[in-house]
């Protein structure tokens, strides 16, 4: 892969990365836990709760993304970047730059 292209997404994978921790942050306050004597009615309560376990699977999923981010970081200057680890075949840049996380091309992943 040319080194530009690896410049650049290196540049946006720390923009992800960066609005992930973002997210991650905002969505820990949407998860803290609802406190009983909360002085809202029983109806809305289980809306809060329901809230809780939705922002709760979304703050799991960003944190497993940002997980694979930070991995892929470490790794772009690797001789095998953006290549499948399935069948070996170049990843196509635009797969790359919409998914940096992504270590097999489309047709692998469909498997």
């Amino acid at each position: 892969m040319p080194k530009i292209n690896q410049d650049e997404i290196r540049h946006q994978i720390e923009e992800k990365i960066i609005k992930l921790n973002d997210d991650i942050s905002y969505l820990i306050e949407l998860t803290k836990p609802i406190s009983p004597d909360c002085a809202i009615g029983r109806i809305s309560r289980m809306d809060a709760i329901n809230n809780k376990s939705i922002n709760d699977a979304a703050l799991r999923q960003k944190k497993i993304q940002l997980k694979a981010l930070q991995q892929t970081l470490n790794h772009i200057s690797d001789a095998d970047f953006g290549k499948c680890i399935s069948c070996g075949c170049e990843i196509p840049l635009g797969r790359i730059i919409l998914m940096p996380e992504s270590k097999k091309c489309v047709a692998c992943a469909s498997r």
